[in-house]
């Protein structure tokens, strides 16, 4: 098998494989699995003889500002070339397993958010093989050329969601710091996270680091 005979061949997926989505950080194009699921059986063989994969690890975190709950999937992706087994193919998944509805002040819960995590998991260890390259190379592109149209202030940044809601970074940063290095380095929102960098920077609390 050719280095890149995988890649070319499953790098472009059908219009009726993909489905655009909005999910509040920024907008881009899923790619159906059950199309990764045919591709993979088409090239290799059927799940458990020609490909297989392991599940890792599953684990939630929650989220400080909000209580909502994320829940992660580590797998290994297995694929049989020349009747040989691959190594391991690591990929990682999330969804939310809690989500805090603003309007309605709850938390609602989702029973398939482990289900989807793996799924998700499946997905990025596809990628590593060039499954949807074409895809993800353009949402790479969306995502941070809406960045680059949102104007990185830092502490002048006005947060729209969380406890702090309201409230300019630099509000938040002269009351609870710990709080800016946490979203600094785990919020989900690409934008966001620069803005509390550069907030951090500013002060003087961290170093300056390339936002």
């Amino acid at each position: 098998m050719e280095n890149l005979e995988i890649y070319d061949k499953y790098k472009s997926v059908p219009a009726n494989a993909l489905k655009d989505f909005d999910n509040g950080n920024f907008q881009g194009t899923d790619i159906n699995t059950m199309w990764r699921i045919k591709s993979l059986t088409e090239s290799f063989g059927m799940c458990g003889i020609g490909w297989y994969y392991d599940i890792q690890r599953t684990w939630n975190e929650e989220l400080k500002d909000n209580g909502e709950v994320l829940t992660f999937a580590e797998i290994k992706l297995y694929i049989k070339v020349d009747g040989e087994w691959s190594k391991g193919i690591s990929g990682v998944g999330g969804n939310r397993m809690l989500t805090y509805v603003r309007s309605k002040d709850y938390f609602k819960s989702s029973d398939e958010a482990v289900k989807m995590a793996v799924t998700d998991a499946l997905g990025n260890a596809c990628r590593n093989l060039g499954f949807g390259a074409d895809v993800y190379w353009a949402n790479d592109k969306t995502k941070y050329t809406q960045v680059e149209k949102e104007e990185i202030v830092g502490g002048a940044f006005v947060l729209k969601s969380g406890k702090y809601d309201g409230k300019t970074i630099q509000q938040v940063f002269e009351i609870d710091p710990d709080y800016c290095v946490f979203c600094s380095e785990n919020a989900k929102n690409f934008a966001i996270k620069q803005n509390f960098k550069k907030c951090l920077v500013d002060n003087g609390y961290i170093p300056e680091v390339n936002v």
